[in-house]
């Protein structure tokens, strides 16, 4: 008898599970998950089970076209869209007063192209491409200051408005950073190793266009510092905290929070912030700062001390902070987008390059 495996995926408070028989590559399976858990957050804006309940006569359509026969079939977001319409108010209004369900009889023109991401016939009055490329820093600082691990992981997101069937390039400053990285189909794998050139028709509307990772010590920056001082002892806690910008090129880094899961047994905490507020959660033991914008000339500092349960030290207690911000126009690896030029349409369209770093993991120990 054929072996029976079973795959689960978590996004937020859904799971997706599925149950294939026979040898099939695990990663083939959870790219799927994945890929439906993407179309349902597109088609209803959430991926939470009220959204599934809610819409679970489109879940039905969506998934009959995804598989056939529990293989893959259409996992493109264009070609669904134009097979099974988005419920939304107008859509579910006409199915309600004519009766009909919201799919398409006619086979889209893209599912049988050699380009099936984009779908046919686009037209834009205005034509527009922007890229966005975000770096999230994973990383783990020690008391001392040292980095013990840090990584980045990086997406190029894009938002592609352009008529007729446009072919892009891209090029970069330093392409040798990105040495571990996954593209979106639309990209020519063979053109990106020879020269090392993002060279692509791109699907209509919003997709990713290439993910990497970098996880050389020496080519992730540490963009803000964080010096912490929190001791536990005679009934008591005492927290000295400071917050500042590194190696940022001048850029504000912005939306900074400063999170600090404090032991058990304290029950309260009061504190003195130069920048900023603070709150305190008795039930979940969570201090918060808030600091907002680091401004250049003011160093964010919080000082005070916590009140402990009668008969408790915490002596031992070694709390992690985590770090939360977000630095515009800043890509921390280095990465730089040098051109990017069009090809087989003769309109000039209006392009535009975002920098996004943030926080991702990232925590300082004490």
């Amino acid at each position: 008898a054929a072996a029976t495996v079973r795959s689960a995926i978590r996004r937020l408070e859904a799971v997706v599970s599925t149950q294939s028989t026979g040898e099939i590559q695990p990663l083939f399976v959870v790219e799927f998950m994945h890929r439906v858990m993407d179309t349902f957050a597109e088609y209803f804006d959430d991926c939470s089970e009220g959204a599934i309940k809610d819409n679970i006569i489109v879940v039905y359509q969506l998934l009959e076209e995804m598989l056939d026969n529990g293989f893959p079939l259409a996992t493109e977001l264009n070609i669904l869209t134009e097979l099974i319409k988005p419920p939304t108010i107008i859509n579910k209004a006409v199915s309600m007063v004519t009766g009909k369900e919201g799919v398409s009889s006619v086979l889209p023109g893209s599912q049988l192209s050699n380009v099936p991401w984009r779908r046919q016939g686009v037209k834009y009055a205005n034509n527009e491409a922007y890229f966005d490329c975000v770096e999230d820093v994973d990383a783990i600082v020690d008391a001392h200051g040292a980095i013990v691990s840090a990584e980045i992981h990086g997406n190029i997101n894009c938002n592609v408005h352009l008529s007729g069937m446009p072919d892009l390039s891209m090029s970069f400053i330093n392409p040798r950073l990105l040495d571990d990285v996954s593209f979106h189909p639309c990209v020519r794998l063979k053109r990106w190793e020879s020269e090392k050139i993002l060279s692509f028709i791109p699907p209509d509307g919003s997709f990713v266009l290439m993910s990497y990772h970098i996880s050389a010590q020496n080519q992730v920056a540490i963009p803000v510092y964080v010096r912490a001082m929190i001791s536990f002892r005679d009934g008591q806690g005492k927290v000295d905290i400071t917050v500042g910008p590194k190696q940022t090129l001048g850029k504000t880094v912005d939306n900074v929070v400063i999170t600090v899961p404090m032991p058990k047994d304290v029950t309260g905490a009061s504190m003195t912030t130069s920048v900023g507020t603070y709150s305190f959660d008795p039930v979940s033991k969570v201090l918060k700062w808030d600091i907002g914008k680091i401004q250049p000339l003011k160093v964010p500092t919080m000082r005070g001390t916590c009140t402990l349960a009668a008969g408790s030290e915490c002596k031992d207690a070694h709390p992690t902070i985590h770090v939360d911000f977000k630095i515009m126009q800043l890509a921390v690896s280095g990465i730089k987008v040098n051109r990017l030029d069009m090809f087989q349409e003769n309109y000039k369209p209006f392009k535009g390059v975002k920098y996004i770093t943030k926080a991702g993991n990232f925590q300082v120990r004490t």
